[in-house]
């Protein structure tokens, strides 16, 4: 089989330290619940400066600079001011964390509507930087238009508008799309421009850093969290296209797909499935972040004093194109997946993902060289009761090869060690789903000594109140032997065959009569 490739990754963060506190939701319903809490006021002093985050150790993994195991030689928790590193790079191979100012103006840039207005100082403020910007060019620098009055932003906060803030100042708004439809609230609104702005910043990131050519691109998924649309089509779409048009895939079409946090992993297949068919030679996969997530766990971080960890928007977007012979191959026949009928214990949602698809394809758990699933980032994970959540999908992998004799007992700590690794991701929900090591098993596929990985996304279904299944899949991605197959049906040797053979045919019918 003619398997299609990883051609490329991207992975970009946005500090966002006045969003925690305006959009977050952990902030959001404490201040309608509670507005005089102890916990409102203790926030600002447990912000992080965009150096501290640039120089955390995670972060730094996340954009390429470090690797995983930078994280394995650094003992937890990364957030010890004593273990921060010094003076970071803002860009790294894969992409890079943008600093909230600049984001605001790349919001800007993103509205098509005319619903966000930013004053005139910070326009002229926020344009000077991103003139500055290798990936933004002067078309998109150009829909920043004009400043307003700061008048004008406090006559939009009195009519149902959202604050745009920075340094605690009120810099812009997002206004409501619409009089009556809640789906084209201002609320809504803004988290739906953050989710194009930073899935825009991670699509120009992946054309930069892979030397793609944008109108190689035929097909576009986006699989973040939000879904835009209005009262009559609630999440009709389609960031995919709003995010091509100004990336530049003027010669790809597009859609979302949504899967709660397992969306990434699913859409990972479903653009393997139309590369593998032959439907599209080159889909991007790509998802923006969520303002809702920020700040999610921050009142049990600050009860152990720590900074609110959950202060960045991240964003992905891979390439998966026809076998090149070289990057790293999809094996769109070793798929996982959680059925209907699988059940919600842990052993039997990782059997689902991980043993029956591999003995399906007559392989071991440790016929998988590295193991990726929701690589969440420990150090926030851990002060909020949900334990180190990677190492315990390790656990049971290892639990489910001595189970099917695959591994002996005293196996487990060495293959958790040797086919694991630490978590690095955001809590943004679909963006530590399997994909943070996309970029590293490209790397690891090709000019490294590994042979053969598994990218594992699990979700929560329950969470739309519509089922109480779980949900999962996974996908497993190998070097490439260098062999790839003609796919034009008949060789050209064979078609010479085949026209001398029809001649000699015709030769003798005549001979005959």
């Amino acid at each position: 089989m003619n398997f299609p490739v990883l051609k490329g990754t991207s992975y970009v963060l946005v500090h966002a330290p006045d969003m925690i506190i305006q959009n977050g939701t952990t902030q959001t319903t404490e201040k309608a619940l509670n507005p005089n809490s102890e916990y409102l006021k203790e926030i600002p002093k447990h912000i992080r400066k965009y150096e501290e985050v640039l120089n955390y150790l995670p972060n730094q993994v996340y954009i390429g600079n470090k690797r995983p195991e930078d994280l394995k030689a650094v003992p937890q928790p990364w957030s010890d001011k004593e273990k921060y590193l010094t003076d970071s790079p803002r860009v790294g191979k894969y992409g890079e964390i943008m600093p909230e100012n600049e984001f605001i103006g790349l919001m800007k840039i993103c509205d098509a509507f005319d619903l966000v207005y930013l004053n005139k100082e910070f326009t002229e403020s926020v344009k000077a930087d991103l003139e500055k910007h290798p990936l933004i060019n002067e078309s998109l620098i150009a829909r920043l238009k004009e400043g307003v009055e700061q008048s004008v932003l406090e006559g939009h906060m009195d009519n149902h508008a959202e604050g745009l803030y920075f340094e605690d100042k009120l810099v812009g708004v997002v206004t409501r799309a619409h009089d009556v439809d809640v789906n084209l609230s201002a609320h809504v609104m803004l988290e739906n421009l953050v989710t194009k702005a930073s899935g825009l910043l991670a699509a120009l990131h992946l054309v930069d850093k892979n030397d793609l050519d944008p109108n190689d691109v035929e097909y576009i998924i986006e699989c973040s969290e939000e879904a835009c649309g209005d009262m009559n089509q609630r999440g009709g779409g389609n960031f995919a296209k709003s995010i091509a048009e100004l990336a530049g895939f003027n010669s790809a079409s597009g859609s979302d797909l949504r899967g709660f946090c397992a969306a990434p992993t699913h859409t990972l297949i479903a653009a393997s499935s139309h590369v593998h068919s032959g439907t599209f030679k080159n889909v991007v996969i790509v998802a923006g972040g969520c303002t809702a997530k920020l700040g999610m766990n921050g009142k049990d971080h600050l009860k152990k004093g720590l900074p609110i960890l959950e202060d960045c928007i991240g964003g992905f977007a891979a390439l998966i194109s026809e076998n090149d012979g070289v990057n790293p191959v999809l094996r769109t026949d070793i798929v996982g997946r959680h059925t209907v009928g699988t059940g919600s214990s842990p052993q039997a949602v990782m059997s689902a993902l991980v043993t029956a698809p591999l003995e399906k394809a007559n392989l071991t758990v440790k016929d998988v060289d590295k193991y990726s699933a929701e690589m969440q980032n420990p150090d926030i994970t851990k002060p909020a009761g949900a334990g180190d959540v990677p190492n315990a999908n390790f656990k049971m992998i290892g639990a489910l090869g001595v189970m099917k004799k695959q591994l002996e007992k005293a196996e487990i700590a060495s293959f958790i060690e040797n086919h694991g690794m630490e978590g690095w991701a955001p809590t943004q929900g679909h963006i530590p789903s399997g994909v943070p090591y996309l970029g590293f098993c490209r790397e690891d596929l090709t000019s490294g000594e590994l042979n053969r990985a598994m990218i594992i996304g699990k979700g929560s279904l329950f969470l739309g109140r519509m089922t109480n299944l779980f949900d999962g899949v996974s996908i497993v991605l190998e070097r490439n032997s260098g062999k790839v197959e003609d796919n034009s049906g008949v060789s050209k040797e064979e078609v010479k065959k085949l026209v001398a053979e029809a001649m000699r045919n015709f030769a003798s019918s005549l001979i005959e009569e």
